[in-house]
């Protein structure tokens, strides 16, 4: 019955010629995945050991997202980007309510003083990660709509942040710095390839700069964070520890490491090692080396949804190549945010590791990512999914190979 109602619509998945997949892209998530389920596995089983009586039980948790990961980039793969298309104001008042939801005592669950997660019998769902994948969706579209008024005019160019400041306002409600930070830096990025002159771009960045500064400066403990990172070693056992401990991780891994499941740090001495700092217990088990084959990966799959989102602009799919590029920017901010924190580059900021951290919703809108990028790749490729197309099993049966 399910495949009745899906045959209709070709995909990735169903096609004349099997499964037609950039397989690069998806053997470079993969890779990061399983990497991170060992990651996962390895740095939390003292604390899953201590706290449940199973070293395994963050590693089961896991496992079960991953498996509703990969339904959720199958069910997205299906979906034909112009419903996306469709949807987007849909999706835009839809993350408007959850991050309201998140702040209704009740609902919200608050964890480390943060009310960032909506509470379920089993599980959380951190309504800011959907929020960030529903406004790139929004933004394409809008880009797509007010294309020339966006280029031309001042009014095309502030009308996005009518829908952005009180967004963010909402994610600094919770509160959530990083996510608006990324959130906010992957929408300027569109709206600068969306085609903003480089005089008002310029004008985004200071004031985008402005507001952070102040933003930092509102709230004492982000001051304390921004002053602590320059020299953690000032309050090692205070506002530092944290850092300190992850740097500590660094230290012992030198090149090679000390060995899968032999972390030190991740006894207790690191806090968050399974979630935000588990970059750095990779570093410690397995060294320089294997740090730098991890950065390799992740430069390999976002440079990779740029390309995406170069090859659909190239097959004048504008509204997928903004949503690629959207999508491909949150990766990198994630990335970029997350790795610095762990090296002492920038202050501590909760901010997960796409595919490695645990976190049941960020991995699996993170697999949702990919199903996107991998149905925007087999568009522009197959140049098929814009609205004026039929789709025709006899489209695929002798279809060129690109080489992509």
């Amino acid at each position: 019955m399910i495949f009745g109602i899906i045959k209709p619509f070709p995909s990735p998945l169903i096609s004349g010629r099997g499964i037609d997949l950039d397989f690069a892209m998806l053997a470079g998530c993969l890779a990061l995945l399983g990497l991170g389920l060992v990651m996962i596995t390895s740095a939390s089983s003292e604390v899953a050991a201590a706290q449940s009586g199973n070293p395994l039980y963050h590693m089961f948790r896991h496992l079960v997202y991953v498996a509703i990961g990969i339904f959720a980039c199958i069910v997205t793969m299906m979906v034909p980007i112009a419903t996306w298309q469709k949807m987007g104001f849909t999706m835009l008042v839809g993350a408007f309510g959850l991050l309201v939801l998140v702040l209704v005592p009740g609902i919200g669950r608050e964890v480390n003083g943060s009310m960032r997660w909506i509470g379920f019998s089993f599980f959380n769902v951190q309504p800011s990660e959907i929020a960030k994948v529903f406004v790139v969706i929004y933004l394409a579209g809008y880009l797509v709509r007010r294309q020339t008024e966006v280029r031309e005019s001042w009014m095309g160019f502030f009308k996005p942040f009518i829908v952005l400041l009180p967004m963010a306002g909402l994610l600094l409600m919770e509160p959530d710095f990083g996510a608006t930070v990324v959130m906010m830096g992957a929408a300027a990025a569109m709206l600068f390839l969306g085609g903003v002159g480089l005089f008002r771009f310029s004008l985004m960045v200071v004031l985008a700069v402005g507001a952070v500064f102040v933003l930092v400066q509102a709230q004492p403990y982000r001051m304390a964070r921004l002053i602590t990172f320059t020299d953690p070693w000032s309050d090692q056992f205070g506002s530092g520890y944290q850092l300190t401990q992850a740097l500590i991780a660094f230290g012992r891994g030198e090149w090679l490491g000390v060995g899968l499941g032999n972390s030190v740090q991740k006894q207790f001495y690191l806090p968050e090692a399974h979630t935000d700092f588990v970059f750095s217990v990779l570093a410690e088990e397995l060294g320089v080396v294997g740090s730098l084959v991890t950065v390799a990966l992740f430069v390999f799959v976002t440079v990779r949804a740029l390309y995406i989102g170069l090859w659909a602009e190239k097959a004048k799919q504008f509204f997928a190549a903004y949503m690629a590029f959207g999508l491909a920017f949150l990766w990198i901010g994630q990335f970029l945010i997350n790795i610095g924190v762990n090296v002492g580059l920038l202050p501590t900021k909760g901010l997960t590791l796409p595919f490695l951290s645990y976190g049941g919703s960020s991995l699996v809108i993170c697999c949702a990512c990919v199903g996107l990028l991998l149905r925007i790749e087999w568009e522009s490729r197959t140049h098929l999914g814009s609205e004026e197309h039929e789709f025709d099993e006899s489209d695929f049966a002798e279809e060129p190979n690109h080489g992509r």
